[in-house]
């Protein structure tokens, strides 16, 4: 039995992003970080202060990896970069696929031993146009092929356990990943099957005890799973489309999920005024930080 519960969380920032995306949490400086992809935009909210700012982008980016408390690593449609926190620079880092113009970034997570995994795909979702990639110490490998919409990459508080998605496919894959490096030792399973259900399996991140918190896109829930892939609880939130969470405060016991307004008619947004907006879902949670990216 799933329980469920209704949205008691507040708006953090309602800048109604297109499509926002890729939120992540530097507790060194307590600020979130976030993307509007399509609308070539990152995003920073100091938790402290309040104090907003909007970075425009060159390109459509869709996730960022703290490298230290002066460079971030942003992944783009253009391949990887490393951004300078206090000019906005762009420094090339590594190609992603160069051959592949008609893709982008798309979801991805640090690892914990400081490798990232990172997914393209079509940026007219064409099917499987798309592949997830192992990146570590700028050294790019392909570890899935055949991906639409790449989405869930998260780990294992310990690093042994990696969860991805094929959106389109609606399945949340479990793969057995070295701790040391970061790279699968093993073959991808099907954790949860959810083909036959509304909505698609979006962002996720797991927590201190294993747990797996899914933004599902399309159904205006955030869902949380066991380690062996029950749902055990469901919150909705005021958007149909949340697209990612991500752990933030000092503790990492707050709860912010991203969402967008992308594909919706003018009803629709009128409907949800929330759509587009960094959200926060107002409940304790035992998260942990995102790792930094070893370079």
């Amino acid at each position: 039995m799933t329980d469920i519960y209704e949205f008691e969380g507040k708006t953090l920032c309602n800048t109604n992003s297109v499509l926002g995306e890729g939120p992540t949490y530097d507790p060194d400086s307590n600020t979130v970080w976030w993307f509007n992809i399509l609308g070539t935009e990152l995003h920073e909210l100091n938790l402290s202060s309040g104090q907003k700012k909007v970075h425009p982008l060159p390109v459509m980016a869709s996730v960022l990896a703290r490298i230290d408390a002066g460079r971030q690593l942003i992944a783009t449609e253009e391949g990887l970069f490393v951004r300078d926190v206090a000019s906005g620079n762009l420094t090339f880092y590594a190609a992603l696929e160069n051959d592949k113009p008609e893709n982008r970034s798309n979801d991805g997570r640090t690892h914990p031993s400081g490798a990232l995994w990172i997914g393209t795909m079509s940026k007219r979702a064409e099917n499987q146009a798309g592949a997830i990639y192992h990146v570590a110490s700028g050294k790019v490998t392909k570890i899935f092929n055949g991906i639409s919409i790449p989405n869930s990459i998260c780990f294992s508080p310990d690093g042994t356990i990696g969860y991805y998605t094929d959106s389109r496919i609606n399945r949340l894959m479990r793969v057995m990943v070295d701790p040391q490096t970061g790279l699968p030792s093993g073959e991808p399973i099907v954790l949860v099957d959810s083909m036959n259900e509304p909505g698609d399996i979006d962002g996720s991140v797991v927590d201190a005890d294993g747990y797996i918190w899914n933004a599902r896109w399309g159904a205006g829930v955030v869902d949380r799973y066991n380690p062996d892939g029950l749902r055990i609880s469901r919150y909705k939130v005021p958007a149909v489309q949340p697209s990612c969470p991500a752990f933030i405060g000092a503790s990492a016991d707050r709860l912010a999920v991203t969402t967008a307004w992308e594909g919706l008619d003018e009803n629709a947004r009128s409907a949800q005024p929330s759509a587009g907006a960094l959200l926060e879902l107002g409940i304790e949670v035992k998260g942990i930080f995102d790792p930094v990216y070893v370079i």
